[in-house]
């Protein structure tokens, strides 16, 4: 692996740990990758972000870690063989836009015309591309004063 994760226990401080009762999730995701995965990208960031799921560095190097999950292209569509790494791509970036790590009016604009870029490169017809592209510019994806698409759940329920 050419990046590590950061934070994980050691196995002595898991081997230490007590059960816990509940469990903390998230819903909506359709897809998990099950190698991971990196592309160039134009993005580049003042300062490395590194996530537990990936790493984009300053030199414009998304690296998205196997078992990222994703749910595809959002809205009234369908997911096709030529939407699924774009769709991947775009949703990594949306989501360090809505986690403030990587500036939405400095970097919106660029990330969904990657978007709409992969899209094409990947066999979607121009005009389909096209009108996902729109939306995803009239949907604001990754405006992080959009509300959370996937909040946080708990099991069993805490009140």
């Amino acid at each position: 692996m050419i990046a590590t994760r950061i934070g994980y226990p050691t196995i002595q401080e898991i081997n230490s740990l007590p059960s816990m009762r509940g469990i903390d999730y998230k819903q909506g995701y359709k897809y998990q990758l099950v190698a991971d995965y990196a592309v160039r990208t134009p993005i580049r960031p003042p300062r490395n972000i590194v996530t537990d799921w990936f790493v984009l560095t300053t030199e414009g190097v998304l690296y998205v870690f196997k078992g990222y999950a994703w749910d595809g292209a959002s809205g009234p569509t369908w997911d096709t063989d030529s939407s699924m790494r774009s769709s991947l791509i775009h949703d990594c970036f949306c989501q360090m836009m809505k986690e403030r790590l990587l500036d939405y009016r400095t970097w919106a604009k660029t990330v969904h015309q990657q978007f709409h870029e992969h899209c094409i490169e990947d066999g979607m017809w121009p005009f389909r591309a096209s009108l996902w592209h729109s939306g995803v510019i009239i949907g604001q994806g990754g405006n992080p004063d959009n509300p959370d698409d996937n909040p946080v759940l708990y099991a069993p329920n805490r009140e």
